[in-house]
């Protein structure tokens, strides 16, 4: 390791100049980059430094010497607790600028695109109490059980009752099974050990006010599941859902591939636009419901269909996207590698009376190959992979089969700058892209991008 100017657990005075792809504050002490957590750009303030790597270092703040005047106060008693967020201390306009900045450098440094544009972030209306769904870890304090979010870098918990950018019913949800789980005793898992039932709580709210419960285990049998969902339905009136998830193995993977009905519905029901959609537990859907349908509108905007096209949707989920486009489009194939969420998609395009619209269950880098073997040439391709972003064989195939244009739909700035870039060599340039801020008061942010096919 190479001398660094600092040393661990020393006092130093930082000037913040920028921010993070963390929404972390970051500054240099004699030319060496420390992130420093809860600070802004613009900001002096002085720092404990905690951590030492070879190219960085991170510092806790001691005191802000100059505070930002974007700096705000946190609705959130636990914020600085809590991981969840990580901008409730920057104004919601400024958080905005900072999204759009995020994907600017993104595009310019791992992209290499210099002047291509990228247009102010479509803010939400209401930047509190969006997510539709949460997923929380269950633990123990003592003798008291705790649900909530880890806290930052760690594992954690810390015990959560309101969370703000949660949907209320989710909290709700949190609450009445932290109360049962106490009252029947039911065990809690142990990571360290490995040993117990209740891993984590997983809530889904639809638009209509109904609401979905998993409980996710670490064994095959939920011990006193009958006067678990009995107590539930007293607690909670518009529950019409309960499900166990198991998860036996000893990771960081929320849901296992096992999941049985304990009671009501094996969906539930939300809408965008004027579809509505089936939700099963392992299902995508996004998560703030209202920014995504300006996202999709977007989206189907830059596909500019005009009724004759034929559209392939990588990564489909639940046939969101896929359904907003078969509105426009002569026929349109969905791709997606999760079995429960095509038969969902399935459900959806018959719910909707959608019949232009083929959902195919597979992975993308196998699947779109194989439709181009079989002559399938698609006018428009929509793309909404994970944040990983796609692979090198589904970018070759996506300009195999000569598209008019891609329509890219990211949650990670950094994969959609690198695929542009492999897209750039394939023959496809980048025209525009519009952040969405689907994830207020966090660092997130997703993006849509215009890629149009260079005429030669």
């Amino acid at each position: 390791m190479k001398s660094v100017p600092i040393k661990k657990d020393a006092k130093y005075t930082i000037n913040i100049t920028g921010l993070g792809s963390n929404g972390e504050g970051v500054g240099r002490i004699d030319g060496f980059t420390v992130f420093v957590p809860y600070s802004l750009a613009g900001e002096q303030a002085e720092i404990v430094v905690h951590t030492i790597k070879k190219n960085y270092a991170i510092g806790r703040i001691v005191h802000i010497t100059a505070a930002s005047p974007q700096r705000v106060t946190p609705r959130c008693g636990l914020y600085y607790e809590c991981g969840g967020c990580q901008l409730q201390h920057l104004a919601y306009e400024t958080q905005l600028k900072i999204k759009q900045q995020q994907v600017t450098d993104a595009v310019e440094r791992i992209g290499g695109q210099k002047n291509l544009t990228v247009h102010p972030t479509l803010g939400a209306q209401n930047p509190w109490n969006y997510r539709n769904k949460m997923q929380f870890p269950v633990g123990r304090d003592k003798k008291k059980i705790i649900i909530g979010c880890f806290a930052q870098g760690s594992h954690q918990i810390i015990n959560t009752e309101n969370c703000y950018i949660q949907k209320e019913l989710n909290n709700d949800i949190i609450n009445a099974v932290r109360d049962i789980v106490q009252k029947l005793g039911i065990s809690v898992y142990d990571e360290d050990r490995h040993m117990g039932m209740l891993r984590h709580v997983v809530g889904r709210v639809g638009r209509g006010g109904e609401c979905m419960l998993v409980l996710v285990t670490a064994t095959k049998e939920l011990r006193r599941s009958k006067e678990f969902v009995s107590l539930l339905r007293q607690k909670l009136p518009k529950l019409v859902s309960v499900q166990q998830n198991v998860q036996t193995y000893r990771n960081n993977v929320i849901m296992g591939r096992e999941t049985n009905l304990l009671w009501g519905k094996p969906t539930i029901k939300d809408t965008l636009g004027m579809l509505s959609f089936h939700i099963s537990p392992r299902s995508f859907f996004q998560i703030n419901t209202d920014q995504a349908e300006i996202l999709y509108r977007k989206a189907l905007e830059y596909a500019n269909l005009t009724g004759r096209e034929t559209v392939i949707d990588a990564y489909c989920g639940t046939g969101t996207i896929t359904l907003f486009l078969a509105q426009k489009a002569r026929k349109v194939y969905g791709i997606e590698i999760v079995k429960p969420a095509v038969i969902d998609a399935q459900k959806n395009a018959r719910d909707n009376h959608v019949k232009n619209a083929e959902f195919i269950v597979g992975d993308a880098t196998i699947v779109m190959p194989q439709l181009y073997k079989q002559g399938v040439r698609a006018d428009v391709v929509v793309v909404d992979p994970p944040r990983a972003g796609c692979t090198p064989t589904v970018l070759k195939t996506f300009a195999d089969m000569r598209p008019k244009h891609i329509v890219y739909v990211s949650c990670n700035p950094a994969s959609l700058a690198r695929d542009i870039a492999i897209l750039n060599g394939l023959g496809y340039g980048a025209e525009q892209i519009q952040p969405v801020d689907m994830f207020p008061m966090t660092s997130h942010v997703e993006a849509v991008a215009l890629i149009q096919r260079r005429t030669m």
